[in-house]
């Protein structure tokens, strides 16, 4: 089962940052920036001008003269921490964090978790942290690095537990150390635990039941690599065989599931409608307009089916049950229904094989970027449900990729883990 623990945090001095009037008390937001991988060329330069000790230099750093950019963000690290710019807790702690936002909807909605140390599973252990989908081939070469380098976990990876109850442990108590409210109007806020009694039901809770990993499968398996790597060499290293981990309780008030839409450019004339005829009802709704984006992902959730959105407009294809179901019949049942498993199933067989598959998470934008005509088509897909991502969880089956997008995700910067304490 999963071992989890309180850890010594590194955090920004949030007294000195409101000194420099980079925000009032508590106040992290000059600093804080969103997970690596969201993050453009635009957006990096726009972090790195907001404030000179942004975290986006740590986990996206540059190389500066003859250092590589992992070296750069290993001294960058280390004078923060000689000039008081980042502090370290005085006792490991949980963290607790909570995120407060407003669904599409505008109804208010919330993710309380809990940050720690997660164990790193060995072979031949139990499987105490599941992946929930199959990962793109890409090279963790850079992570492996920044790891190497810096000796420490700059973002928590996301897990969600399997065990019932851990929500009603992390209730709103401690001292406040740090908030932000993201450009999205987000508000991020973390609270120490350092309660012994406390800490000890949070971290029997958590090993009460296997976690599944909801975001950062490819930091994981780099941890894994260097914990592996340490090994190898003989090397005993505390530190480097656990990782920070924001641990939610799987739980439908807890999570906001987006759908990931299929971007298509590729197609080489190929006529999307009638390439997907044989397989779906395809049904006209209308022109590619915002208010027929609305209706046709209203359709979606109302009738089943996934959208398509191309040079004639929009659509709803509906599948053909007679087509797709002796597809879907070799595929573990938890995941047949998911749109992600329809698409790559039923759609992807009747393009062209070397068509180029994009991947965003609003429908709106897809929409507007095949009528401006930056791409050719688009699949809209549907959000899983936490129904879904519990029985799959449980029943041990992994999702295709980029099948789920958690929203919103923690900001970098609230707090880092260094393996060395």
């Amino acid at each position: 089962m999963p071992d989890f623990l309180p850890f010594v945090g590194i955090r920004y001095d949030v007294t000195r940052l409101a000194e420099a009037g980079a925000g009032g008390p508590g106040d992290v937001g000059a600093v804080a920036a969103p997970p690596y991988d969201v993050i453009d060329e635009d957006d990096r330069t726009a972090l790195e001008a907001a404030h000179p000790q942004n975290s986006v230099r740590l986990i996206l750093p540059r190389a500066d003269g003859s250092r590589d950019p992992y070296q750069a963000a290993a001294d960058t690290m280390a004078a923060w921490l000689d000039d008081g710019i980042l502090v370290a807790d005085d006792e490991p702690r949980f963290y607790l964090y909570g995120i407060d936002f407003e669904d599409e909807a505008g109804r208010p909605r919330h993710t309380h978790g809990v940050i720690g140390a997660l164990a790193l599973p060995g072979e031949t252990s139990s499987p105490s942290v599941l992946p929930h989908e199959r990962t793109m081939p890409r090279t963790k070469s850079d992570r492996l690095a920044l790891l190497q380098a810096t000796r420490a976990n700059l973002d928590p990876i996301w897990c969600l537990s399997l065990a019932s109850g851990l929500s009603d442990l992390l209730e709103r108590e401690g001292e406040e150390l740090a908030s932000c409210v993201d450009g999205e109007g987000i508000r991020h806020h973390l609270r120490a635990l350092a309660d012994d009694s406390h800490t000890t039901r949070i971290a029997e809770a958590v090993a009460g039941a296997p976690v599944v990993i909801a975001d950062g499968h490819h930091r994981f398996e780099t941890a894994c690599a260097y914990r592996d790597e340490l090994l190898a060499a003989g090397r005993d290293d505390p530190g480097g065989a656990r990782i920070m981990a924001f641990i939610v309780e799987l739980a439908d008030d807890e999570l906001f599931v987006r759908a990931i839409h299929r971007v298509l450019t590729g197609l080489g004339g190929v006529d999307p409608r009638a390439a997907l005829a044989a397989a779906f009802e395809v049904v006209g709704t209308g022109p590619n307009t915002p208010e027929g984006v609305a209706a046709l992902t209203n359709r979606m959730r109302q009738e089943g089916g996934l959208g398509l959105v191309d040079s004639g407009g929009l659509a709803l294809l509906v599948p053909r049950p007679d087509v797709l179901e002796p597809a879907l019949a070799a595929v573990d049942e938890p995941v047949r229904e998911v749109d992600a498993t329809v698409f790559d199933l039923g759609v992807r067989p009747h393009l062209p094989a070397d068509v180029d598959v994009g991947y965003r998470s609003d429908a709106a934008v897809v929409a507007a970027l095949v009528e401006k005509g930056v791409t050719e088509a688009a699949v809209l897909l549907r959000p899983v449900t936490v129904g879904q991502i519990r029985a799959a969880a449980f029943a041990g089956a992994r999702m295709p990729e980029k099948t789920t997008y958690f929203h919103p995700k923690p900001r970098t910067g609230m707090v880092f883990r260094s393996l060395d304490r």
